[in-house]
């Protein structure tokens, strides 16, 4: 089963790098630099920041369908991606270096399965989720924070 994992676009943040921090404090974002080459996933180029890159740490609706499952949490975004990561049939590097939970939803946004698994290994667990007919998309979180990490659609 094919699958393209997908990072947010730059849009939806570019505004915010600009801000002060008293501006991002009253929006519930704050700005960090990376201290570790391991430690901050960007969401928009899905590879984790260099140390002493900026990012921005703000919420995120990832899953705003009107239903139970409706949620929003932490995010990283790194200043300057000029696209989306889009990747097909493989996992970028920062989601093997994680424990997932892979979270399985249908067309009406409810979630039909779920599961935890190494990153290393998620990959046919993500092909199994999208081969059923019951399953619409996908969610990965990182799960130990359970922070959204990304989207998987069939390509």
């Amino acid at each position: 089963m094919s699958y393209q994992v997908r990072g947010l676009e730059p849009a939806l943040f570019e505004q915010f790098f600009d801000l002060d921090d008293a501006a991002l404090a009253g929006r519930g974002m704050r700005r960090v630099r990376a201290d570790q080459p391991v430690g901050y996933p960007c969401r928009i180029s899905l590879e984790d920041a260099s140390v002493g890159e900026e990012l921005l740490l703000l919420p995120f609706a990832h899953q705003d369908a009107a239903t139970p499952f409706r949620a929003s949490g932490p995010i990283f975004v790194r200043r300057g991606q000029p696209a989306a990561a889009r990747v097909v049939n493989e996992l970028p590097v920062c989601l093997t270096l994680r424990p997932l939970s892979v979270r399985a939803y249908d067309r009406a946004d409810e979630m039909v399965d779920a599961e935890v698994i190494d990153g290393r290994e998620a990959t046919p667990l993500i092909e199994r989720y999208l081969a059923r007919a019951d399953v619409a998309y996908l969610h990965v979180h990182f799960a130990r924070r359970g922070c959204f990490a990304c989207r998987i659609d069939r390509a």
